[in-house]
């Protein structure tokens, strides 16, 4: 066995602990397989002779590159990392697939990716390192540039949004929780007037300009007007789940866990009479969310 066929077998035995620490760092299977494809091009460019703990630095590097991909989605909106493995060997055996991200996302949970979507880079990135994989702040710190207070910081912010907060009356929350699961399940079976029968006739439903279709109007009113857009819409209510939104029943929209809108609703008699959809990536990270039971 020559050097390199070498440091490719004890990078494979890190390999499921890598990805595990890039899919909760991005949400993204073919991204966090991009993630760590770019620690096996670090690995084999280094003197890996001087590395002392493989595990720890590959750790780091993968952490360096999620942080690094998760910040270019602000400017750059799902963009991936573009690599390639040495042409003398290939440590893919295969690329991602549905159902390998699917049971990913379960043993993760919808909702921990769902909240971790809500988090900024470095916050993200503290709270799954330090509380998931047990990472020190110290070794965090020089990961995100900051000293080890400022990143416990990070981490604790991190903390509070995971775990989230009820705000409103148990009895209030239980009916809000009846009609928006109401509209969910109508939603699902592509019952128009069920939707209709939840909504208030005059309901107002305001929408995130970078939600809205071009030339779509980002306010629109009445109950059999909406209904008709969510009918057409309900090809991915599979991907929607009821949520607390600031404290108050609502849903959120989140394909393969990664957050991309949320609606919070207004209920007032049993009827939904004001709807907020929101998309834009700032105001989602914002929100106080907890993913709620169906």
């Amino acid at each position: 066995m020559d050097g390199q066929e070498f440091l490719a077998e004890r990078f494979e035995a890190n390999r499921s602990h890598l990805l595990g620490v890039a899919y909760r760092m991005l949400g993204s299977l073919t991204e966090a397989d991009d993630a760590v494809q770019e620690a096996w091009l670090r690995l084999s460019r280094s003197d890996a002779g001087e590395i002392q703990n493989l595990g720890g630095w590959l750790t780091t590097v993968v952490a360096r590159v999620c942080l690094d991909m998760l910040r270019s989605r602000k400017s750059r909106h799902e963009q991936s990392l573009e690599t390639q493995a040495p042409e003398a060997i290939n440590i893919r055996d295969s690329g991602p697939d549905p159902e390998q991200e699917a049971q990913l996302a379960d043993s993760v949970g919808l909702a921990l990716l769902v909240v971790l979507e809500t988090l900024t880079p470095s916050e993200r990135l503290a709270f799954v390192l330090h509380d998931m994989f047990d990472v020190s702040f110290d070794e965090i710190a020089a990961i995100v540039g900051r000293s080890p207070d400022a990143t416990r910081q990070l981490a604790s912010r991190a903390r509070r949004r995971v775990r989230g907060t009820e705000t409103i009356p148990e009895a209030d929350l239980r009916s809000q929780r009846e009609v928006v699961a109401a509209f969910l399940a109508a939603l699902r079976a592509r019952d128009f007037e069920g939707l209709v029968a939840v909504l208030d006739p005059d309901v107002v439903v305001r929408v995130d300009p970078s939600a809205a279709a071009p030339g779509a109007p980002t306010e629109i009113r009445g109950a059999r007007t909406w209904a008709k857009g969510a009918v057409a819409f309900s090809r991915m209510a599979r991907f929607v789940e009821p949520a607390l939104v600031n404290g108050a029943a609502g849903l959120v929209l989140a394909p393969g866990g990664r957050l991309s809108r949320a609606l919070s609703f207004k209920i007032t008699g049993g009827k939904v009479v004001e709807v907020e959809i929101i998309a834009d990536p700032g105001r989602l990270r914002d929100l106080d969310l907890k993913i709620l039971d169906d």
